[in-house]
């Protein structure tokens, strides 16, 4: 086989109809062979990223049917090694581990509250996480903003905490879906993330991988998301949901709002603060339901409880009795953080380069997700590039949210930088974000729809 001729098939070829136009011929289906061709020998090197850029720009245009995307989600699973849960190194033989997955947004730190949570309820969580790229935050710099936490677990420790707390976080190590790692960065800067077979394929080799035998997916649509309209979060949920399925893993999809930011605070330490704020029962409304939406699928695919009804009942006595938060310091403590420390810098770490947006008139706003999201990656929050470094405590707080009502002055955001230079430029997009009108905007539902 050939990368050339692969390509070369997906892409299709240019013919002339009865009027003379140049249309494209219907691309043929790849075999199963040949797509673990293409990511077997992309993944040692001998296929070059200009050879991959070019199939995964083929499949961004042209799609992939049912059959060929579990063909290329099998690829990458096998890629590298699956990490093995059941009966090793003292874990429960015949439990079913569920964990979540979100396809991206502004402020969207629902996996930090939600993992605590759910091991309360007797939920093993094994939850392998990702960085933030382009306007999205990532899990795994969220976490490191918690001094001396780790991330960079090996397998025997990825399974020693799920042991002992329910739940562990760790990054996606060199040996776990290798292929995904590589396609993913390439994809970021080549302008393919929003294809639907490859996020599919990208998702469930790394979660399949991770060892979960059930999984809860929000797939958000809007501004702030990759997948804008409805019908695309729909497409991509149930492409998610029935790949799931087919590989033999229970599965449920939330289509969920990402036109506007979810809860407060947008940052790295930010987002640690409006977790534990959750935890504590104090949680902004948009956030904290949507924690108990997911989480109470979680708890019912685990066989916890034998309704979602009585399964959200368990995750909201959860926070209520205490047990969550400290399940989560336990966590800390367990990864290599000061749990102590940590809540001594609960509303006292913020970084010291700050401005601050106020209202230029009178009126209800709006508040856009993406160009928020742009103006975090200016601020240190976010990455152009997969190896640009972070800053921790850069962010925003938010004082006034869409659909508030602003006079003139009001400070709508808190601002701060990784230094003193990019607070002009991110001013700016942020100004751009905001949006005024006489009367309140069309708001979207939080979950607009459940997948099963």
């Amino acid at each position: 086989m050939r990368a050339t001729d692969i390509i070369m098939k997906k892409r299709g070829i240019k013919i002339r109809d009865k009027d003379g136009k140049q249309v494209l011929a219907s691309p043929t289906v790849l075999s199963k062979e040949e797509i673990k061709f293409i990511v077997d020998e992309y993944t040692a090197g001998r296929i070059p990223d200009y050879q991959m850029s070019a199939f995964t720009m083929a499949v961004y245009f042209n799609g992939m049917n049912f059959e060929e995307t579990g063909a290329l989600t099998n690829a990458m699973l096998h890629s590298g090694d699956v990490i093995e849960l059941h009966g090793k190194d003292g874990l429960p033989e015949n439990e079913i581990y569920v964990d979540k997955h979100s396809t991206g947004g502004v402020g969207d730190k629902i996996s930090l509250p939600l993992a605590p949570i759910v091991a309360v309820c007797g939920v093993k969580d094994p939850m392998m996480s990702g960085r933030a790229l382009g306007h999205t935050g990532g899990t795994l710099d969220k976490l490191e903003s918690i001094e001396g936490y780790n991330v960079n677990l090996s397998e025997s420790q990825f399974r020693a905490g799920i042991k002992k707390d329910g739940f562990a976080m760790m990054g996606q190590t060199p040996n776990v879906a290798p292929a995904d790692k590589k396609m993913y960065a390439l994809r970021d800067v080549t302008a393919t993330v929003e294809s639907v077979p490859l996020i599919t394929s990208s998702i469930l080799s790394k979660k399949v991988a991770e060892g979960a035998d059930a999984l809860v997916f929000d797939v958000k649509y809007g501004s702030g998301a990759f997948m804008k309209t409805i019908p695309d979060c729909e497409e991509l949920a149930t492409f998610l949901v029935k790949t799931a399925q087919a590989m033999g893993k229970k599965a449920t999809a939330f289509m969920t709002d990402m036109e506007t930011p979810l809860g407060y605070k947008i940052g790295n330490f930010l987002e640690i603060e409006e977790t534990v704020e959750c935890l504590q029962g104090k949680g902004p409304e948009d956030v904290m339901e949507l924690t108990y939406a997911l989480g109470a699928e979680m708890v019912f695919l685990a066989g916890k409880a034998d309704s979602p009804e009585k399964a959200r009942k368990m995750c909201e006595e959860a926070v209520s009795s205490g047990k969550a938060l400290q399940k989560f310091l336990d966590n800390v403590k367990t990864q290599g953080g000061n749990p102590e420390k940590l809540m001594s810098q609960i509303g006292n770490r913020r970084s010291p380069h700050h401005t601050q947006l106020v209202a230029e008139k009178d009126g209800y706003i709006k508040i856009n997700a993406f160009a928020t999201g742009l103006a975090g990656v200016y601020l240190g929050v976010g990455r152009n590039k997969s190896d640009d470094p972070v800053c921790a405590d850069a962010g925003i707080i938010l004082g006034k949210r869409t659909n508030d009502f602003v006079k003139k002055g009001d400070v709508i955001m808190d601002i701060y930088g990784k230094d003193g230079e990019c607070l002009e430029p991110s001013l700016k997009k942020l100004r751009e974000a905001i949006s005024y009108s006489d009367e309140k905007f069309p708001e979207n539902k939080l979950i607009y729809k459940i997948i099963k």
